[in-house]
């Protein structure tokens, strides 16, 4: 089945531009020029995904965001201003899933959108009872918590995301520019070292022997490899 996207964005070139390009690539695409119709069209429930401009004329696409997420886990994807950094930081408080900024790469929104499927599908797999199961580990995306052999590990909250977004994409690499903003929902800046710092912790819960499942590959980003 075909992921339904819908694009709220109102310049009619790029909203065209991008419904031209996603179409192509597979997607069922619904547009919407402004906020009160995207709210409505996202609210009956015919989407996948939301990719959400936040600059709209009559409702702003963060109040958007928050009225969905007062009902809905949909994931939403924010269209922002090139170097508005404020904006993408208050997006992610109130539930974005990731950002691009304008204007943007049809490529990079593609792949983007993927991943954000992704993400969300692996989350959807776990059953609330049992959990999903990968290696030694059972997350129950539900309860937010994770379990080693059946045993409660204890993350930070900060831990978890990284872990979790690890686990959707298991023995691939995920940049550090990646993961610091879909786990900690920021931009990576030079000599940041936050996320290091959080791996390293996640590493030490995760492996007191030092089994690294969690591998860094240096210039690209990480890597989750389950134990043998």
């Amino acid at each position: 089945m075909q992921n339904r996207i819908l694009l709220v964005e109102d310049d009619e070139e790029l909203r065209s531009l991008l419904s031209r390009y996603l179409g192509g690539q597979g997607f069922t695409v619904r547009e919407a020029a402004n906020g009160n119709d995207g709210l409505a069209l996202a609210q009956d429930e015919l989407a996948d995904l939301v990719v959400l401009d936040i600059m709209l004329p009559d409702i702003g696409g963060l109040d958007v965001l928050r009225k969905l997420r007062a009902r809905t886990r949909l994931p939403v994807i924010l269209l922002t201003a090139r170097g508005e950094e404020t904006d993408r930081i208050v997006g992610f408080e109130v539930g974005a899933d990731d950002y691009i900024p304008k204007p943007c790469n049809p490529r990079e929104l593609v792949a983007r959108i993927q991943a954000t499927l992704r993400r969300v599908a692996w989350d959807r797999e776990g059953q609330p009872d049992h959990g999903r199961r990968i290696g030694d580990l059972r997350i129950e995306p539900d309860q937010r918590r994770v379990y080693q052999n059946d045993r409660p590990v204890e993350l930070t909250a900060t831990e978890y995301e990284i872990l979790r977004v690890l686990l959707s994409r298991a023995g691939s690499v995920v940049r550090k520019t990646d993961l610091m903003q879909w786990a900690l929902g920021r931009r990576l800046t030079p000599h940041d070292r936050a996320l290091d710092m959080h791996v390293s912790n996640l590493r030490r819960k995760l492996d007191p022997e030092g089994a690294n499942r969690i591998e860094t590959l240096r210039g690209l980003g990480y890597s989750y490899r389950s134990p043998e």
